[in-house]
């Protein structure tokens, strides 16, 4: 009889306690969590921000003849390997914590906070002073969101290699929203990474209405989160089985000592 009730307490104990039940469920949200308002799409565009890595190509005579900054630029100095790297795509350069960029011919100059146009356009007007009509083509090498699709425990890490993806695109990247996920539960959380107090985006893509945020441009670590549906049958199976092996093995091995 005493077995019973304390199976019994354990079971409820163990039901009555979602983070039991589902440990691996992340960003949790109470039923009055104020969400943010999605930002309107045309507003979206990506901004450089520290410890990005960005790269470019300065062509001169508006683009007829590509300029070899290294052979322009002399020898790096002090800490200039850290702060350009070579890649297969070229040179690409650190934006440093206090948004400047050490760039070859121009010294530091502040890039961080502008869009990639401006920032091109920025290039363009400095380096005029050395060529003629230059044109720069840019590109920020590290940008990268974490997409969680709905199945406990996996991720993935979708790279950011155009301008403008928007969260189904990113979503489509990673393998779309899983069997197990919840369409009408996305969370895209933005901030984070930067130490702010992040702002979290709820979205509803189990509907033709949900297109309007799904439009919404991805920025840089932005983390997308597809709630996964609960599973308490196996979930609570899971948790029980071992209290129950434990219970058991500790009577019969009371019985039998009582029995000795």
């Amino acid at each position: 009889m005493k077995f019973r009730f304390i199976l019994i307490v354990l079971i409820g104990l163990s039901l009555g306690s979602c983070r039991i039940l589902n440990p691996s469920i992340m960003f949790r949200t109470d039923k009055k969590y104020q969400f943010d308002i999605p930002p309107d799409t045309l507003s979206g565009q990506y901004k450089i921000s520290p410890n990005d890595f960005i790269s470019f190509q300065l062509f001169a005579n508006d683009g007829f003849k590509i300029i070899d900054m290294m052979n322009n630029s002399g020898q790096q100095g002090g800490g200039g390997a850290q702060m350009m790297q070579m890649t297969q795509n070229g040179f690409r350069y650190l934006v440093l914590p206090d948004s400047t960029v050490k760039v070859p011919i121009l010294g530091y100059v502040k890039l961080a906070g502008k869009t990639i146009r401006e920032t091109e356009l920025y290039l363009q007007k400095q380096f005029s002073t050395f060529y003629n009509d230059p044109f720069v083509v840019l590109t920020v090498q590290n940008r990268r969101v974490l997409v969680f699709n709905g199945t406990d425990g996996l991720g993935t890490v979708v790279p950011l290699v155009n301008e403008n993806i928007s969260l189904i695109e990113a979503l489509a990247q990673s393998g779309g929203v899983t069997q197990t996920g919840k369409a009408y539960k996305i969370k895209v959380i933005r901030g984070l990474a930067e130490g702010k107090e992040p702002k979290v985006f709820q979205v509803d893509l189990s509907t033709i209405d949900g297109l309007s945020d799904a439009d919404m441009v991805m920025q840089a670590n932005d983390i997308i989160y597809v709630e996964p549906r609960l599973n308490i049958a196996s979930d609570a199976l899971r948790e029980i089985t071992p209290i129950v092996s434990l219970i058991t093995t500790t009577i019969l091995l009371v019985n039998l000592i009582n029995a000795n």
